[in-house]
């Protein structure tokens, strides 16, 4: 199932987690600089879409004249790609595109969204087809969403669509630029005499054919928030946030109260689905359906006995829930790849450091010393004894009023006191000795004589 989701409901659904980071993603541009410059280099992922959206912000409030993206990818998500083209589209303020050397794939669909196309002297633009992460042509669907994407965008700037959607399907043939079978991918010359762009030498060129020739610029840069969130969102970094998270909250399920390892499981699962939120990955959807699979356990563990229906549901829905939290709205196989990776990296660590914690902890003398744990024996040393010692009793005469056998009671002056023999059992009425006292435990023996000084 797709997780698509509209700009409403991704504001409602980051909540409290979108407030905390808010002050410093809508940061003010530093100075009044009439031009910005955007780096939109390396893989188009989710992580680029809230830095350009931002970027624009800042340029709207400043009142630049220009905001230009300096491309040089080779692709990236098509549901990245979407939503900065989207946000290019919105914008208040001219964005341009800078083609240094060559962009690729959802690079293309990315600068053919800006007012104009500007291209180095060799750079090359095209080969928008949507694949997997094997390099396979991805499915018919998401290839004709592509194509009417890129047709829409270059209607736009009335351009010929057709040189745009034969980026995107080598089915098409365009006589004289490219035929059937091969996909389009344009060299600046070609995109100029097509008019689909205009040559420059260098940077200094397009600040001339943008006639800003004499204006400041400024680079635009990520800050540490928007780090943060691509670093949590990390392949690698994901699994551990997650065994985190339920290692903390299974242990505090086996404890008493709330204590703080419930606090960093809370605390690494709002940063797993917070910085997921932010970049566009998850949705109100999959927040729902994990907390639909977390209280479907907790009521198999803690109401319902054995194991059944609800655990099975609860945990498909938990597990279904993080996988589409990982996944976006238009995902390749690849995708689908590296987020079940993440799943099953951080199934594995949480079983292995829940038996690691199950078969070591319980043997840990600081912790049985500290209360967290209560061992199997204790001694006087630990602090502990399960009854007074009544040491004044040792050599005190008495009569078994019950048989010992070997447990029973004895009568010592008025006292009545839980005695066990030391060896044979004994008779009710024969006389006893009290040999030793340990706790509660008594060991007597039986006394010819029936007085204290007898030694047998």
């Amino acid at each position: 199932m797709n997780n698509i989701q509209s700009p409403v409901t991704t504001r409602l659904c980051a909540g409290s987690f979108a407030l905390l980071t808010l002050s410093v993603l809508a940061a003010p541009a530093a100075g009044q600089s009439q031009v910005v410059r955007v780096p939109v280099t390396g893989t188009v992922e989710m992580g680029l879409a809230p830095f350009i959206e931002r970027v624009i912000e800042e340029a709207e409030a400043a009142g630049v004249a220009a905001v230009v993206l300096d491309i040089e990818t080779q692709g990236g998500r098509v549901d990245a790609a979407l939503r900065i083209t989207s946000a290019v589209s919105r914008s208040r303020v001219p964005v341009y595109a800078f083609v240094n050397m060559y962009a690729y794939s959802a690079g293309a669909m990315i600068a053919l969204s800006t007012e104009r196309v500007l291209m180095r002297e060799g750079a090359v633009m095209g080969a928008a087809t949507p694949v997997d992460g094997s390099g396979t042509k991805a499915s018919e669907k998401m290839v004709s969403a592509m194509r009417a994407q890129m047709r829409a965008m270059s209607e736009a700037r009335g351009l010929d669509p057709a040189v745009a959607e034969a980026m995107v399907d080598e089915e098409l043939a365009i006589p004289g630029v490219v035929e059937r079978g091969k996909l389009l991918t344009l060299t600046t010359r070609e995109a100029v005499d097509l008019g689909y762009a205009t040559s420059v030498a260098d940077w200094d060129g397009v600040l001339a054919a943008l006639e800003l020739p004499s204006t400041d610029v400024t680079e635009a840069t990520v800050n540490w928030a928007e780090r943060i969130v691509r670093f949590f969102t990390n392949p690698v970094i994901a699994p551990f946030l997650l065994s985190l998270g339920f290692l903390g909250l299974l242990v505090e399920v086996k404890t008493a109260g709330f204590g703080l390892a419930g606090a960093a499981g809370l605390i690494s699962l709002a940063l797993f689905f917070g910085a997921h939120l932010l970049v566009g990955l998850a949705g109100a959807e999959d927040i729902i359906l994990v907390g639909v699979g977390v209280v479907l356990v907790l009521v198999e563990i803690l109401v319902v006995p054995g194991f059944g229906i609800f655990g099975i549901a609860g945990i498909a829905a938990l597990l279904g829930g993080l996988f589409m939290a990982q996944i976006g709205s238009l995902p390749t196989r690849a995708d689908l790849v590296q987020a079940g990776s993440v799943l099953l990296a951080a199934m594995v660590l949480v079983s292995m450091t829940a038996w690691s914690l199950l078969r070591h902890l319980p043997g840990s003398w600081r912790l049985r010393r500290s209360g967290v744990i209560l061992g199997e024996s204790t001694d006087r040393d630990e602090g502990y004894t399960s009854a007074e010692v009544r040491s004044e009793l040792v050599g005190s005469v008495g009569v078994a009023i019950t048989d010992l056998r070997p447990a029973g009671v004895g009568l010592f002056g008025d006292e009545r006191v839980d005695v066990v023999s030391e060896s044979e059992w004994i008779e009710e009425g024969t006389h006893i000795r009290i040999l030793s006292a340990e706790g509660y435990r008594h060991v007597v023996r039986a006394s010819k004589s029936g007085q204290a000084a007898d030694r047998d």
